[in-house]
């Protein structure tokens, strides 16, 4: 009588995303990011002074232009559109990696493996930028209607001593969390990956949130560093970007070619 051999159960099919990341990664990326910046400083510490010439020059002519009640949504937005500014940091640090020479002209004038597809990128992660903004203004206006905007030195008392701030804070950081999730998820890796890979922009966003999805546990550890790094940057009236914001821009790198490590 014939005997059936049993059948092996079939191997798990490895997910393409998923990459070995431990908890500890994020601190190494930073770490690495450190070095690069420490690689001729002066490249470094130029860029993220420009960075913070523009992030005040755009701050006072919010409030120039009596525009103040789109502060805060703006900061939460520069989180949105600060990778895409980062682009001559992580050419910095791929060419460091690469043992290239550097030069000044190699920060601000990159030349993309993807072409246009990077600068279409920052118009899509500017364009979110500007959604999410008027989404807070929508959200102020449906708790307190037409009532003006009471000035900076006057909405924390509104937000946390009246019932409809409250209402408000809980609303708007239920929606704001979502925007932050969405934009982290597409914004992640997809600026180094156009910059070292030729793909298009949906590609290249659509990777970035996989790996972001599927690395889930490290990158939420990530993004919280970043996130902290952010209001450390804040709380000095900006001025921590000087450093702050080169170094995330070249600890953003390593973290790309983390979760991307056969990209050329």
């Amino acid at each position: 009588m014939p005997v059936i051999p049993p059948v092996a159960s079939p191997l798990p099919i490895p997910n393409r995303w998923t990459r070995s990341l431990t908890d500890g990664d994020p601190l190494l990326w930073l770490a690495k990011g450190w070095r690069d910046l420490m690689t001729q400083p002066a490249m470094s510490i130029v860029y993220g002074v420009l960075i913070f010439l523009i992030s005040v020059g755009f701050v006072g002519s919010l409030i120039a232009l009596g525009r103040d009640y789109i502060l805060f949504p703006a900061f939460a937005g520069f989180m949105v559109v600060g990778p895409i500014l980062a682009v001559g940091l992580y050419e910095k640090s791929r060419r460091i990696e690469a043992g290239r020479p550097l030069q000044w002209r190699n920060l601000f004038f990159v030349r993309p493996r993807s072409g246009g597809q990077i600068l279409f990128t920052g118009v899509l992660l500017c364009l979110l930028m500007m959604v999410w903004m008027r989404a807070a203004v929508i959200i102020y206006a449906l708790f307190f209607g037409l009532l003006p905007f009471p000035g900076l030195n006057h909405i924390a008392p509104m937000l946390f001593t009246t019932r409809t701030g409250w209402a408000m804070l809980a609303v708007g950081t239920a929606v704001g969390g979502l925007f932050a999730a969405f934009s982290f998820g597409i914004s992640a890796f997809s600026i180094p990956m156009l910059l070292n890979e030729d793909v298009d922009a949906f590609t290249a966003m659509g990777s970035s949130m996989a790996l972001v999805w599927n690395n889930l546990r490290v990158l939420l550890i990530w993004a919280a560093i970043v996130l902290l790094l952010f209001l450390a940057s804040l709380a000095t009236g900006m001025l921590g970007l000087t450093v702050i914001y080169p170094l995330l821009g070249h600890a953003t790198w390593h973290a790309y070619r983390a979760v991307q490590p056969a990209a050329a």
